[in-house]
């Protein structure tokens, strides 16, 4: 199937809906906008015709892009004692996947939406959660206190599947002794792979690169997950819509195309503990993950003072006699500028590199290899709560089985109020089932009215009425949400490529890991940031260890 028919049968499926039966004439669609990652100003990338700087500037350290990644870097170049940097970002505020929005009615998440107890390896998050104050008391203890604002109120999940709402997401009305069985052995042996260390290493870490490199732990990236699951012998129907589902909310990719590494590291990396929480809880809040953004920039605020250009796109890095010069055109003002920095972070997704670096064909190769993952995400708002089905009661996050989206968060879950008279749903969709190349096709080319018409079809399942409470509708579209982790990214070359040191340059996204989660990104920003304050011979206490 080519672009032009591949689009023409996604908008016929919502155009469909739209004029069907099934469709009350006399409930239009509510009103909103298609939002976007600022893609007008990033396909000027693929143009040659910007124009020279008419401007140099000079700056000791430059961070492109401002998600968690380069606010980490610059966190911690801060907390170091070291003002002299800047973070250059094309959108119009930093946060990248962790960004959030605002109305009337509440915070809600445009990307990431929660954070789960950090792992004892997670020293940087921790050290981070101690600042803001969300974690209590010793950072590093085994079983911190959390504010309890912060951790999630139950019920946290429940599952839409077969007219009813049951607690948790692995599916258990109606399912088979046989199939229980193998959801025991599944998680027997994803326990053993929790408890696995080799040396002083786990063998599934958060951060990653503190994983084990034990050869049949690595040799699990050269396999799918699915391929695992079935040399297992577990071929149960409802465990395997369970790690497809999980592969998806995490990965934005089915697990017959994730590797089995990344698919196992899913469930075998967390084991984060807390005195006041059980082990699964996770910490958010209405806007998902904007109080990280908001904490990470708040700390280079106070400690370094402004050090963010937004609005600016980064077109041409090239290093010239032992300098890094980086072009950023300025859209609002027409004009390009170049910065001369002696250190560069690049915190920026690396599907970019090829169309902005001049030279350096190996890093080039290495981030063709890359594949990342279309994702759209849908917040709506309501004048007051839907009509439920019978079963589990309303949570915080809430699946339906067998949908092309992944459900939806409550953004008001964590205002303790019984049923409050207007909410905002956050529905998320990972474009699966088509190639990513179609799926930023049909972000690119598909109009608002379709993709809602498929959003509220799809929710009229589990809520009746939910046209009739839908006061607004918007659409936010990510191309290139995050890495997919396909078998042979994770331990293989291209991605270690990245993850070196080099004497001017280092990477800081969480791209260089293979996966967006926050605490990637955060541990590679803050361990280029280091790096950097290493080859500039600064002191520094290390957040790493």
């Amino acid at each position: 199937m080519d672009r032009r028919d591949f689009l023409a049968s996604l908008a016929a499926a919502g155009l469909a809906s739209l004029t069907g039966c099934d469709a009350p004439a006399s409930t239009p669609l509510p009103p909103g906008e298609l939002l976007g990652s600022a893609l007008e100003t990033g396909h000027r990338l693929r143009q040659s015709n910007l124009p020279p700087a008419t401007e140099t500037r000079q700056v000791p350290v430059l961070i492109v892009g401002a998600g968690i990644g380069g606010l980490s870097a610059g966190w911690k170049l801060a907390k170091a004692g070291f003002k002299d940097f800047l973070m250059v970002e094309l959108e119009a505020g930093p946060g990248g996947n962790s960004r959030s929005g605002h109305n009337e009615v509440s915070a809600y998440p445009l990307a990431a939406h929660y954070l789960p107890l950090p792992t004892l390896e997670a020293t940087a998050v921790r050290e981070l959660l101690a600042e803001l104050g969300v974690l209590h008391g010793d950072a590093r203890a085994t079983h911190p206190v959390y504010d309890e604002r912060y951790l999630c109120a139950m019920p946290q999940e429940r599952l839409y599947r077969n007219g009813w709402w049951q607690e948790g997401v692995l599916p258990q009305n109606g399912v088979s002794a046989a199939e229980r069985e193998q959801y025991r052995r599944f998680y027997v042996l994803m326990d053993d792979f929790k408890r696995r260390r080799d040396g002083k290493n786990r063998a599934f870490a958060l951060p990653m690169e503190l994983s084990s490199r034990a050869p049949d732990l690595l040799a699990l990236d050269r396999l799918s997950m699915r391929d695992w699951l079935l040399a297992q012998g577990l071929d149960s129907p409802h465990l395997h819509w369970y790690v497809d589902y999980a592969c998806r909310d995490d990965y934005g990719t089915g697990s017959a195309e994730v590797s089995a590494w990344a698919g196992i590291h899913y469930f075998a990396c967390r084991d984060g503990e807390a005195q006041d929480a059980a082990s699964d809880t996770v910490l958010t809040t209405p806007g998902g993950n904007g109080w990280l953004v908001d904490g990470l920039a708040q700390g280079i605020r106070s400690r370094a003072g402004d050090r963010l250009l937004t609005g600016a796109l980064a077109f041409r890095v090239a290093e010239v006699e032992g300098q890094m010069h980086v072009d950023l055109w300025l859209p609002a003002e027409q004009r390009t500028l170049r910065l001369i920095a002696g250190q560069l972070i690049w915190a920026a997704p690396l599907f970019l590199v090829p169309h902005v670096f001049v030279g350096n064909d190996s890093l080039k190769a290495a981030a063709r290899s890359y594949s990342h993952a279309p994702w759209l995400v849908a917040n709506l708002t309501l004048s007051r709560f839907p009509e439920e089905r019978a079963g589990s009661a309303m949570a915080w996050d809430n699946v339906l089985y067998d949908s092309p989206g992944l459900g939806y968060v409550v953004a008001t879950h964590q205002q303790m109020r019984m049923r409050p008279g207007a909410t905002v749903f956050t529905y998320y969709r990972a474009l699966t089932g088509m190639t990513p190349q179609q799926g930023r096709a049909a972000l690119q080319d598909t109009p608002r009215e379709v993709w809602a018409e498929q959003i509220l079809a799809e929710l009229e399942r589990p809520h009746p009425d939910i046209r009739q409470v839908t006061t607004r509708l918007d659409i936010f579209r990510n191309a290139h949400a995050m890495a997919r982790p396909l078998p042979g990214l994770i331990w293989g070359n291209a991605r270690r490529l990245f993850a070196a040191d080099g004497a001017r340059l280092r990477f800081a996204h969480a791209d260089v890991s293979g996966f967006s989660l926050f605490e990637e990104a955060q541990y590679r920003g803050v361990l280029a940031a280091e790096r950097t304050l290493r080859r500039m011979g600064m002191n520094f206490v290390t957040s790493l260890s």
